[in-house]
């Protein structure tokens, strides 16, 4: 699903420039459910970035669902992210002024779905997650885990083949975050690939694979017992 090959970024920094990402190897397979751990300058949200195709990287491979990506425009870009990738922030990235159920809706507008059949699936997506009697809530009416949720089911609303999380549990109590990792581990139980970028060992250990990243390079990539059961499943 997501074959990273040599992968390297340096971003320029006067007549410097900082190399942020040194050669990275990285294969993510369809269905797996895959945390990125490191602390803050280790590379992981420049590889989100990358992965998201939010920036373009310098050097090495990069195929997302077979297909090599290189010197996309905007426009391919914003396709591609379109038909493949779901996004979840650590802020929500929530419209204030729309709707729970509008917010949810609005990828699909980006899509040109009609009004009508758009609310009608993102309420569908908000039930889902479980927040259907607060579709018409603005986002200032609803919990940090609540905001969450809405941006999971927004992101879930275009039937993407991979989930992006950013520090999704991040601005989270400890149960709140509990809860909005149970919903990503059933989103990948449905067969979804999802990538968490995250700073937090008890999220990570929630996942199936914990890949390491350190001064931009990745220092260990291993399985965890969750990860380590569903691989003994299909042998």
């Amino acid at each position: 699903m997501i074959r990273i090959e040599g992968l390297h970024k340096s971003y320029p920094i006067g007549k410097d420039s900082l190399h942020v990402l040194k050669g990275l190897d990285l294969h993510i397979k369809e269905g797996e459910f895959v945390s990125i751990m490191g602390s803050s300058g280790s590379g992981k949200s420049t590889l989100l970035n990358i992965v998201g195709l939010l920036d373009e990287h310098d050097v090495g491979n990069y195929y997302l669902n077979g297909q090599l990506i290189e010197k996309l425009n905007e426009k391919k870009a914003a396709v591609l992210r379109n038909k493949f990738l779901g996004f979840v922030f650590q802020s929500f990235n929530l419209i204030s002024y729309k709707t729970a159920v509008e917010n949810v809706a609005l990828p699909l507008y980006y899509k040109g779905v009609g009004r009508k059949e758009r609310l009608k699936t993102a309420l569908e997506y908000l039930e889902k997650v479980e927040l259907g009697p607060w579709a018409e809530h603005l986002p200032n009416e609803l919990s940090g885990g609540q905001k969450q949720r809405v941006a999971i089911a927004r992101a879930l609303v275009t039937v993407p083949k991979v989930i992006l999380a950013d520090e999704p549990t991040g601005a989270l109590d400890s149960t709140t975050t509990d809860s909005v990792m149970d919903l990503l581990k059933g989103i990948n139980d449905e067969g979804m690939t999802v990538f968490v970028i995250t700073h937090e060992e008890e999220v990570a250990e929630q996942t199936d694979r914990i890949v390491r990243l350190k001064d931009g390079v990745i220092i260990s990539d291993e399985l965890t017992e969750s990860g380590k059961a569903k691989a003994k499943q299909y042998v």
